[in-house]
C-alpha cells in the first residue's frame, strides 16, 4: 500500500472527515505521512461553501497537480464538498486528478488506494453525507488534548444564500451511544476538551424521535471522568431550548460559550434570507441566553452585501452590533452561489460596497472586542495551555475562546501543555489577552468567578 498524505481544507467538520479517511487508509495498510513531498498519493479534501473557499480548493488541487507532474507523487485524489457540488465539471476540467470522491463516499478511499493507476473517469457521488460511527476511529491531526466531535450531518433549513443543504443533504443525528463511545475513546487518549460540531448543532436528536436532545447529550458527556470542557459550535437559533440553557448553566464542564450565526438584524434582509426570526426575536433570544447562562460568551456571524441590502439595512446591522456587544464575531461578504435562490435576487451589491461594509463592520466590532478584552484584566481565569505558536510564543485559551477562531491568552513562558491552569490576566489587545501563569496544575472553576 502507498504512502498517503491528506490536505484538509475548510471547516472542522471537514477535518473530522479527513481524519476518518486517514484512519481508513491506515487500517487498510497505507503508511500515513505528514510531508506531501514524501507521499505516493495526495488526497485533497475540499470545501465548496463560498467563492473564497472554492478558489482555495482549486488552487490547492492545481498546486498538487504540478507536484504530480514533477514526479513528487504518483496519484492525486480529490474529495469533499467541491466534488459533491461540481463532480462532473471537475472531472472534465482536471484530467490531472486520478479520482474524485463526494461527501458521502469517502469511505471508498481504501478501494481507490488498492486499485490500479488508471484514472477514474467519473466522480463517486452517492449519498450526500457519511455519518461517523463509533467503530471507525480517527487519526487525529490536531492538538492531542482537544478534539472536534461531529454529532450530526446535513441541514433542514433553506436559507436563501446557503448551498450546504444541497451538498450535505437533510439533517441526520448520530445515535447518542455512538457519540459517547467516541468521546470515551478520545478522553482515554488524553483529550480534555471536546468541541461539538454539526451543520445545525441545536437540532441534534430531533430527527431520532426517541427523546435524544442536545441537552441530554451534554449531561451524559459531562459524566465522563477527565473530560474538562465541552463547547458548542454551529448552533442554529431555532432550537435553543430552555432545557439546553439550563444544562449549560448547571453543568460545570459545559463552557459558557455559544456559537450562533445570526446573519443579519434588518427584518427585511432576514426575510429575504429566509431566516426564521426577525430582529426583535433575535434580541429576545439573546436576552434569554444571557439571563439563563451568566457570563456566557456569544460568538456570531453576519453577512454584508446581501442582495438588496441598503445603507439603512446596513446601519440597522451596525446598531445591532453596538447594542448586543458580542464577545466574538465573524463577518462574510455575500457570495453569489449558483443554485441558491439569492443568486437570482435583484439588487446584487457591488464588490466595492461589500468590501467597504465589511471593513466598517469589523472596525465597529474591533472596538467592542477591545473593550471586552480590557474587562478581563485583573481576573484569574482557567486557561488550557496549548503550547507555542509559530513565533515561539506560549499561549492558551480560556473557556470563552474556541480553538482556531477566537483569540488566545499569551503566557510568559513554558507551561504544562494540555493542562488547565489558573492564570491572572495582566494585559489585553483587541482580540488576545496576556496572562501570568500561576503554576498550579489544576483549577477549580467555582473559585474563579465564571
Amino acid at each position: 500500500m502507498p504512502k498517503v498524505y491528506v490536505e484538509s481544507l475548510g471547516c472542522p467538520k471537514n477535518r473530522v472527515d479527513s481524519e476518518i479517511m486517514l484512519s481508513l487508509a491506515w487500517e487498510n495498510g497505507a503508511e500515513i505521512v505528514c510531508d506531501p513531498e514524501t507521499a505516493d498519493v495526495v488526497v485533497v479534501n475540499t470545501c465548496g461553501f463560498i467563492d473564497a473557499a472554492k478558489r482555495e480548493s482549486i488552487d490547492t488541487i492545481l498546486s498538487f497537480a504540478q507536484w504530480k507532474a514533477a514526479g513528487l507523487h504518483r496519484r492525486l485524489i480529490v474529495t469533499g464538498c467541491l466534488v459533491q457540488r461540481y463532480g462532473e465539471e471537475l472531472a472534465e476540467a482536471l484530467p490531472e486528478v486520478d479520482a474524485f470522491l463526494g461527501t458521502g463516499d469517502f469511505d471508498r478511499l481504501p478501494e481507490l488506494l488498492r486499485a490500479s493507476h488508471r484514472r477514474s473517469t467519473a466522480p463517486y457521488r452517492g449519498a450526500a453525507h457519511l455519518l461517523p460511527t463509533a467503530d471507525v476511529p480517527r487519526l487525529r491531526t490536531g492538538e492531542f488534548f482537544s478534539a472536534y466531535v461531529k454529532v450530526s450531518e446535513g441541514c433542514d433549513h433553506r436559507c436563501s444564500f446557503c448551498i450546504i443543504p444541497q451538498i450535505r443533504g437533510r439533517h441526520e443525528s448520530r445515535p447518542m451511544d455512538s457519540i459517547l463511545a467516541e468521546a470515551e475513546r478520545l478522553v482515554a487518549e488524553g483529550v480534555v476538551e471536546i468541541n461539538l460540531v454539526a451543520q445545525d448543532l441545536t437540532a441534534y436528536g430531533r430527527d431520532r424521535r426517541d427523546g435524544t436532545t442536545l441537552a441530554r447529550l451534554l449531561r451524559e458527556l459531562a459524566k465522563l471522568d477527565n473530560l474538562q470542557w465541552i463547547r458548542l459550535l454551529y448552533n442554529y437559533p431555532r432550537y435553543v431550548t430552555d432545557d439546553l440553557l439550563e444544562t449549560m448553566a448547571s453543568e460545570e464542564k459545559v463552557c459558557p460559550y455559544i456559537d450562533m450565526p445570526l446573519q443579519h438584524a434588518s427584518d427585511r434582509i432576514l426575510r429575504a434570507m429566509r431566516r426564521e426570526r426577525d430582529g426583535n426575536q433575535l434580541r429576545e433570544l439573546l436576552t434569554r441566553i444571557r439571563q439563563a447562562v451568566p457570563g456566557v460568551a456569544i460568538r456570531s456571524a453576519f453577512i454584508v452585501g446581501f442582495p438588496g441590502e441598503t445603507e439603512e439595512d446596513f446601519r440597522i446591522l451596525l446598531d445591532f452590533l453596538r447594542e448586543q456587544r458580542f464577545e466574538h464575531l465573524g463577518a462574510f461578504m455575500y457570495s453569489r452561489e449558483e443554485g441558491t435562490p439569492a443568486a437570482s435576487y435583484p439588487g446584487q451589491v457591488s464588490t466595492a460596497v461589500k468590501r467597504r461594509r465589511y471593513r466598517e463592520l469589523m472596525q465597529v466590532q474591533a472596538r467592542i472586542s477591545a473593550e471586552h478584552q480590557q474587562q478581563q484584566v485583573g481576573k484569574i481565569l482557567p486557561v488550557l495551555v496549548c503550547g507555542q505558536d509559530n513565533r515561539g510564543r506560549w499561549f492558551g485559551r480560556t473557556p470563552a475562546q474556541a480553538p482556531e477562531i477566537d483569540g488566545v491568552v499569551y503566557l510568559p513562558g513554558p507551561a504544562p501543555v494540555g493542562k488547565i491552569v489558573p492564570t491572572k490576566i495582566v494585559g489585553a489587545a483587541t482580540y488576545d489577552l496576556h496572562g501570568a501563569w500561576l503554576k498550579q496544575a489544576t483549577v477549580d472553576s467555582s473559585t474563579l468567578g465564571l
